[in-house]
C-alpha cells in the first residue's frame, strides 16, 4: 500500500470532521513544517497523529477517515519506543503526542456469568477488556485530570475519551486487594481497598497504575 501523498490526495475530497479523531479538526497547523501540537521534528512526509486522535501528513489533516483506518491497519510499534506504518514495500515514521487510538464508545454485556466491557476505537476496531487488554489510569502533569486508557495490540493503546470513561466510572466497584485477579496485586498493601471494574473475570482498578 503507497504511503505517498498523492495516494492520499487522490481518496476524494475531505470528509466533514470526526469528533474525537479520524478526520480534520481545528487542531494547529504545522509550523514551518517541524511542529503539529506539541510534536516537535516533523519532516517533510512524515506522518503524525495528535492528542485528539487526528491523523495528519506532510502539515496537513489526513481528510478521508476510511483512509485513516486503512493506516491503522499498519501501524506498527518500534524496538525503540517510536511508531510506524509498515508494508511489504514501504516503511513511514509515525509521531504520536500521545497514544494512537482513542476509545469512544463502551459496550457492557454479560458472558458465562461474567461482565464484559467493549470499547469501539476511533478507528472502529472493537477491543474487549481483559488480561490481553488491560485498562490502567494515569494522571496528567499539572493536572487533576485523569487520563484512562486500554491496550489495543502490541505496544498500541487507545486513550478513553471522558464521556467513556464516565460510563466506565459509573460501573466502579470497591474490592479488598486480595480479592483481586490482575497482576498489579503484590503492589498494594494486604486487604486494602480499591476502586475499579471488572470484565471477562480480571478487576481493574480506576486509579493511577501501568499494565503489567
Amino acid at each position: 500500500m503507497p504511503l505517498r501523498r498523492d495516494r492520499i490526495e487522490r481518496i476524494g475530497p475531505s470528509a466533514p470532521p470526526d469528533e474525537g479523531g479520524g478526520g480534520t479538526s481545528a487542531a494547529t497547523g504545522a509550523d514551518d513544517g517541524t511542529r503539529i501540537g506539541t510534536l516537535t521534528g516533523i519532516e517533510p512526509g512524515d506522518f503524525a497523529i495528535t492528542r485528539d486522535g487526528v491523523w495528519w501528513h506532510d502539515g496537513a489533516p489526513i481528510p478521508r477517515r476510511e483512509l485513516v483506518k486503512l493506516f491503522a491497519t499498519v501501524l506498527k510499534r518500534e524496538a525503540d519506543g517510536g511508531y510506524a506504518l509498515v508494508t511489504p514495500a514501504e516503511r513511514a515514521r509515525v509521531h504520536v503526542e500521545d497514544v494512537p487510538f482513542l476509545a469512544e464508545e463502551l459496550e457492557v454485556t454479560h458472558a458465562d456469568g461474567q461482565q464484559v466491557l467493549t470499547f469501539r476505537t476511533n478507528t472502529d476496531r472493537w477491543i474487549e477488556a481483559g488480561p490481553d487488554h488491560p485498562i490502567w489510569v494515569e494522571h496528567v502533569p499539572d493536572s487533576a485530570e485523569p487520563a484512562p486508557y486500554i491496550r489495543v495490540s502490541d505496544g498500541l493503546d487507545a486513550r478513553l475519551v471522558r464521556s467513556v470513561f464516565y460510563q466506565l466510572a459509573e460501573l466502579a466497584e470497591s474490592r479488598p486487594t486480595e480479592g483481586r485477579m490482575n497482576a498489579n496485586d503484590a503492589s498494594d498493601s494486604q486487604g486494602q481497598e480499591v476502586l475499579g471494574v471488572w470484565s471477562r473475570g480480571t478487576f481493574f482498578r480506576l486509579t493511577a497504575d501501568a499494565p503489567a
